[in-house]
């Protein structure tokens, strides 16, 4: 028997005449892959045997002519591979112990022909873990930022590092980027790990940096964004002021003081009319302030008080004090003046109205009458404040009937008609009785009126009084027509009368003083003139002669 083992044997090696290795195939990790036995070089029916095993001395199956595939005890394989009608071997959920090199060995009359192929497999690695994430980094310092962690790649996976989509790379002082890449000893599959280490700079407030996992079996994957605190000391404080202004005499004004470095301060040093105030916030509230308030105000930090900011602020302020205020008692004719004193931060604009009714000037007043009675309202503003004040000035009078006429009225009625002046408003009283009326009261006038009946002739009076005084009037009334008309022409005919007098009172005026022109004419001409006139001789003398005339009288003076 062991001869004839060992006769085979020579048989076979004999007969192996052309071992021809096939391209590599590649699967996917826990796929099911299929390996080719000779690319179709072999068919079926010339085939009485193939055999599959892998490496050296690895069975897999053996499958005779017209029989069904006989499979080893192998573990490895055990219930995981079959044999397709093309000889080709199908293994399920392969696993990186599967990456090696299987062989096809086929018999066919008397040929012995073996094709290898060599199995890779791959598997894409899981998405990028950030672990040892630090919170903030300080500016100069080498900081160790985060690691990157990808696993179960085959091929091991790379892993860059990127800002603001930037791509680091180690510089060994600045940036330090160590990667690290672990098999797992029972799966085979890689682990790689990426540390940052970075030094910050102040332009890396709000920068992002993120890392991707490469890999030559799937697409760049990137982790998420990672943003640091930027820690960095104080260079300078700036001081503001938080309420809206213009600032009036009340208001409250709060300070804000920050400061440019992170993380900022928890307390600040605000100097206050002077005096320096320690507190532990960023801000500072001056409460009801006054005209002193006005002035600079500063912050500092409370460990370098070097390092310091100010603000002026400008509190504005407007007095307006009248002479006089409230009401005002006058009398009729008497002289009236307000004064104003306005005090103010800025240029004051002052403007006066009486009623609805707008004035050129402060109230001054030589004669005062009913009309300037009223309220003045004096309007003063400046740097966005504004102040009102008001007075009413009330003129006062005795009562005066200034008219007392009578109208006619419907069929054979009369209207009596009494013009007042006087303040306070007058009151009226009839000595007849009638329907009576009044006209609105209106700058210390009012018109009472009556109307009557009258039976025959009679006088109707109007009396008006008030608390300062009284006055009356009568009319005659009569039961005719023609009363009104008549007495509407004696009116008529007295005023004519008026205007007559006057007119020939001017007429008289002008002759008496052409006379009396004339007179003085005569005098003068005597007085300078006698005796130098002959008979006969014409009035008027020449220039010449008038000259030796004035001579001959000045030397009869002398003389």
């Amino acid at each position: 028997m062991h001869g004839i083992a060992l006769l085979t044997c020579l048989l076979t090696v004999a007969l192996m005449k052309q071992v021809s290795g096939l391209d590599p195939v590649t699967g996917k990790y826990g796929d099911t892959i299929e390996i080719p036995c000779s690319s179709g070089h072999v068919e079926e029916t010339e085939v009485t045997l193939v055999k599959w095993k892998y490496d050296k001395d690895g069975n897999i199956l053996v499958k005779k002519q017209n029989q069904n595939a006989t499979f080893s005890d192998d573990v490895n394989y055990n219930n995981r591979v079959s044999i397709k009608k093309d000889f080709s071997l199908v293994i399920t959920k392969v696993t990186m112990a599967d990456q090696r090199t299987f062989t096809c060995m086929v018999v066919k009359d008397t040929d012995i022909l073996e094709y290898p192929v060599q199995l890779a497999i791959y598997k894409v690695p899981s998405q990028p873990q950030i672990t040892n994430l630090t919170t903030a980094m300080a500016i100069g310092k080498l900081t160790t930022l985060a690691q990157c962690r990808t696993e179960g790649a085959n091929p091991a996976a790379n892993i860059t590092w990127f800002k603001n989509k930037t791509p680091l790379t180690t510089d060994g002082a600045a940036i330090k980027i160590s990667t690290n890449v672990d098999v797992d000893e029972e799966t085979r599959l890689s682990m790689t790990t990426s540390t940052l280490e970075y030094t910050a700079v102040k332009g890396d407030i709000d920068a992002k940096f993120t890392c991707q996992v490469q890999h030559i079996r799937s697409a760049n994957m990137d982790s998420s964004p990672l943003v640091f605190t930027v820690n960095y000391p104080t260079e300078k404080v700036n001081l503001q002021v938080l309420s809206q202004g213009p600032f009036k005499e009340g208001d409250n004004v709060t300070l804000k003081c920050t400061a440019d470095g992170n993380p900022p301060p928890s307390s600040y040093n605000f100097y206050i009319n002077g005096e320096k105030k320690t507190v532990d916030s960023s801000t500072y509230t001056l409460t009801n302030v006054t005209r002193a308030n006005t002035g600079d105000y500063k912050c500092s930090l409370v460990e370098n008080e070097e390092i310091v900011a100010s603000v002026p602020i400008t509190v504005e302020y407007l007095d307006v004090v009248l002479s006089t205020t409230g009401k005002i008692v006058k009398k009729l004719g008497e002289s009236f003046e307000m004064t104003l004193d306005v005090k103010a931060s800025g240029v004051a604009q002052t403007s006066w109205k009486k009623g609805n009714v707008k004035l050129n000037s402060l109230p001054k007043f030589d004669k005062l009458t009913y009309s300037h009675s009223g309220v003045y309202e004096c309007v003063v503003s400046s740097a966005g404040l504004k102040k009102t004040e008001t007075f009413e000035l009330v003129v006062e009078g005795s009562p005066v009937i200034k008219n007392l006429i009578k109208e006619r009225g419907e069929g054979m009625t009369k209207v009596l008609k009494c013009v007042t002046e006087g303040s306070p408003k007058p009151t009226v009283q009839w000595s007849v009785n009638g329907t009576s009326v009044e006209t609105a009261y209106e700058h210390g006038k009012v018109t009472y009126s009556i109307t009557i009946l009258p039976k025959g002739n009679l006088t109707v009076s109007c009396t008006v009084s008030n608390d300062l005084g009284s006055d009356i009037k009568s009319i005659n009334v009569s039961a005719l027509v023609e009363d009104v008309t008549m007495d509407k022409q004696a009116d008529q005919k007295d005023e004519y009368s008026d205007q007559t007098a006057l007119a020939v009172g001017i007429v008289v005026g002008l002759i008496l003083a052409a006379l009396a022109i004339g007179l003085a004419y005569w005098l003068y001409t005597k007085k300078y003139r006698q005796g130098s006139w002959k008979t006969g001789e014409k009035e008027d003398g020449s220039a010449e002669e008038s000259k030796k005339l004035e001579e001959n009288q000045s030397q009869k003076a002398d003389v």
